[in-house]
């Protein structure tokens, strides 16, 4: 099985942490972030990996080199300008499809992308088995919590729409009728992709991911939910959000 960790941000919301390194190597009692998130894809059966660097990037080649990779095979895509989450990945989309020289023995299996700065519990092997079952495009763990943008979904979980919470909604498609209502959740930084949809993304340069799922979504495509409220998860943009995270760790609160 194949992963993309994103992990090639400047991490400024996580300064004075990222004064000296990349957010990819900020540590939680001893443990980079990128380890911990190579090891839960490893858990989950993830042995091939596309890293996607750019600030500091040669510290996180000789750190993967060090460590021999982690038992994993792993490759780097160097971003001269940073590409953000969609244009990062398509610019590794190769990983995923295989070339002439180098064709994927699972051509058509899903894979895994997960931002390096969110720790979670949420259950991988479940989420892809979801995506599986349900034959999606592409799957996103979702939660009911608060954040500063949200995304609709459907009663069937599909995306069909977001919401930055001041204005109104904004409905990608007629995916509701009168008497429904949006599923309002945020997204955990965490998606199962069909490599299908790699061709699919029409935008260029630096872009996000979800404006081509909204896009997707609009034309009728699977983009659905995974529902994810009962597990632990953390967003590890800031230097407090990193300590809370090293506290439940060493409270046990969380099991990694």
């Amino acid at each position: 099985m194949k992963a993309m960790v994103l992990a090639a941000g400047l991490g400024t919301r996580l300064r004075p942490l990222t004064d000296d390194r990349p957010k990819a190597l900020v540590e939680i009692n001893g443990r980079t972030l990128l380890e911990i998130t190579l090891s839960r894809l490893r858990g989950c059966g993830v042995s091939e990996v596309m890293i996607n660097v750019h600030h500091l990037a040669d510290m996180i080649v000789e750190y993967l080199k060090t460590n021999d990779n982690f038992g994993m095979r792993i490759e780097v895509s160097r971003e001269e300008t940073l590409l953000d989450t969609g244009g990062g990945l398509k610019k590794a989309a190769h990983f995923f499809l295989g070339d002439s020289s180098r064709r994927s023995s699972h051509p058509d299996e899903p894979f895994i992308v997960h931002n390096v700065d969110v720790l979670s519990t949420i259950d991988l092997r479940r989420m892809m088995q979801c995506h599986n079952e349900n034959q999606a495009l592409a799957t996103l763990a979702v939660q009911d919590r608060k954040t500063s943008r949200y995304l609709l979904f459907d009663d069937r979980l599909q995306l069909c729409g977001r919401w930055a919470g001041a204005a109104e909604p904004e409905f990608v498609r007629p995916a509701l009728r009168p008497a429904q209502q949006a599923h309002v959740l945020a997204f955990a930084g965490i998606h199962v992709i069909a490599p299908r949809l790699l061709p699919m993304m029409t935008e260029d340069g630096a872009f996000s991911i979800i404006t081509s799922y909204l896009r997707l979504a609009a034309q009728g495509e699977k983009i659905l939910a995974f529902r994810a409220d009962e597990y632990y998860w953390r967003d590890l943009g800031r230097p407090e959000n990193v300590a809370q995270a090293a506290a439940d760790l060493r409270q046990q609160a969380i099991a990694l």
